[in-house]
């Protein structure tokens, strides 16, 4: 007999097998001897109350019979015919790659074109980037093999449960090797360390079944006729003959956005948010939620949710990486954009989040306008109707970051409390950040409403978590990278772009996701949408 029991357990309960089933026992009113196994379906932690953080579980009980696996069987991907329908995607990101895995169940070849290299290529120029501040611009935290998810924090938490299949896009890691934790834990994490290992998996797969991924092969022209994409073009030369194409860039392919204009293809500018990363020691923030001097062995690192709303702005927590690193993001040489991660065990000594303010098109014009003179990006006049607006702001914020560092990826840095006193620390504490960080005033670095803002809300925040306001924390500039400043547009039955009848605009860069899991159920969404146009 199996039976779904609902627990809530110690820490030290509920990472004891045999407590947990003696615990189990005398909830269903049996013997320990009667329970052969278990599997934990979900699983929480409830910080709230001071006293003691407790574990809340649902379990299914094996109860006289032998525990079953998980799945009865995996995820089959079939071997595709020589004949099999072909369609063409751009970018083997999280959307890119799920889109293929999707295409090739449904019978269609994918054909992957990634302008950066595969995993192994792509650490060479990681460990430049992060040692000498060198950015290769084809081969970056952003490019290659697994998009910006491949190497970052591999968060897997997602609201967007109407765009597809959670637990579709949660079984495919986990049969590509991710550990059986992110089936079952609220806020299921992967870790940097693993997801090179998955992705690597993900594409020998779709090679094994016959689809094609293609490094270095960067999207540079499209041959568009009567309103359809005819060809495919790369800038070593290659032509691709296009059927449909699922366009799958990423929120930092900016060439795309320019090519795309160029053509005169329709994008739109679109709302993003900007802002810096604060990290603090693990600790501080580990005592501060679970209420304690020490975090015990039993618990994970502590995380955090902050938003808060000054005058007429938000300001909020973004990608919180407990027990994390900040990692240089840049794309190209002269900007500096940070983003997080932490490793599958979240135990670095650090805990780091983007810390950000939503940017609207009025406000990005304006401040563009009264810096125009000190800015060579736009030498051009600022219009609201321009669908690269949003881009030209972000790129001159991180242009602008990169002026005020210490040379190569050395980045602009101050204590949290100077920040918020308009200060230039005499002195920074220890950091994650490897490049190296330069003590600097970020007042000079930042739009002056983001910078009163972050101040407001560190403020803020520092009541709503005692000790969170504190200068043992570090800010660091700058978080810009946190969601695509364009959309392309769609239409949304066909999910085709309205002007190109087999363009699929796809994922985050398009702006139809932010994160990992909701751009794999885009990417699966068009994978089907496609197969059903084809036949």
């Amino acid at each position: 007999m199996q039976k779904n029991i609902q627990l809530r357990v110690k820490p030290e309960e509920a990472a004891n097998a045999s407590i947990l089933i003696s615990i189990l026992a005398k909830a269903i009113g049996q013997e320990q001897v009667a329970i052969h196994g278990y599997q934990i379906l979900k699983q929480s932690i409830d910080a709230r109350s001071r006293q003691q953080v407790w574990i809340n579980l649902t379990v299914l009980a094996f109860i006289n019979e032998s525990p079953s696996g998980r799945f009865e069987e995996e995820i089959a991907f079939p071997t595709l015919p020589n004949n099999a329908k072909e369609v063409l995607i751009i970018g083997a990101g999280p959307a890119g790659l799920f889109a293929a895995l999707e295409c090739i169940q449904l019978g269609i070849r994918p054909i992957v074109l990634e302008r950066g290299k595969d995993v192994r290529s792509r650490r060479r120029d990681l460990a430049k980037l992060n040692k000498e501040g060198i950015v290769n611009p084809e081969s970056n935290y952003c490019f290659g093999e697994g998009g910006a998810g491949t190497y970052s924090d591999g968060k897997l938490y997602t609201r967007s449960n109407k765009r597809g299949s959670i637990d579709k896009i949660l079984r495919l890691f986990y049969q590509f090797g991710a550990d059986e934790r992110i089936l079952y834990e609220a806020h299921p994490h992967i870790g940097t360390n693993k997801l090179p290992h998955i992705i690597t998996a993900m594409r020998e797969q779709i090679e094994l079944s016959g689809g094609k991924v293609l490094f270095e092969k960067k999207l540079v022209d499209l041959v568009i006729e009567h309103g359809v994409i005819k060809e495919t073009i790369t800038a070593d030369g290659d032509r691709f003959l296009t059927n449909a194409l699922i366009l799958a860039t990423g929120h930092s392919a900016r060439d795309i956005f320019v090519l795309l204009k160029e053509k005169g293809i329709l994008i739109e500018a679109k709302p993003f948010a900007l802002g810096v990363r604060v990290e603090h020691p693990q600790s501080i923030i580990d005592s501060i939620q679970y209420h304690c001097a020490l975090r015990g062995p039993n618990l994970p690192p502590a995380s955090y949710s902050l938003v808060e709303q000054v005058s007429d702005r938000g300001v909020f927590s973004f990608c919180m990486c407990p027990g994390g690193i900040i990692a240089p993001a840049a794309t190209a040489p002269g900007e500096i954009v940070v983003n997080g991660w932490s490793p599958s065990k979240r135990d670095n000594a650090f805990a780091n989040s983007g810390m950000v303010v939503q940017i609207d098109l009025a406000t990005a014009a304006e401040f563009l306008e009264k810096n125009q003179r000190n800015n060579p990006l736009i030498n051009k006049s600022i219009n609201l109707s321009d669908s690269l607006l949003l881009l030209d702001f972000q790129q001159y914020i991180e242009n602008k970051t990169f002026e005020s560092g210490g040379g190569g990826q050395v980045a602009p840095a101050t204590r949290l409390v100077d920040f918020c006193t308009n200060k230039t620390s005499s002195n920074l504490p220890a950091a994650s950040y490897l490049p190296g960080l330069q003590s600097a005033n970020l007042e000079e670095v930042l739009p002056g409403f983001v910078h009163h803002t972050l101040q407001a809300g560190f403020k803020a925040f520092g009541k709503k978590m005692k000790g969170y306001y504190t200068n043992d924390a570090i800010v660091v500039g700058t978080e810009s990278r946190t969601s695509s400043p364009v959309r392309i547009p769609r239409d949304a039955e066909s999910y085709q772009h309205p002007q190109i009848k087999n363009l699929y605009p796809c994922g985050e860069g398009a702006g139809y996701a932010g994160g990992i899991v909701s751009a794999a159920m885009d990417g699966q969404k068009l994978a089907n949408v496609i197969a059903l146009q084809l036949g």
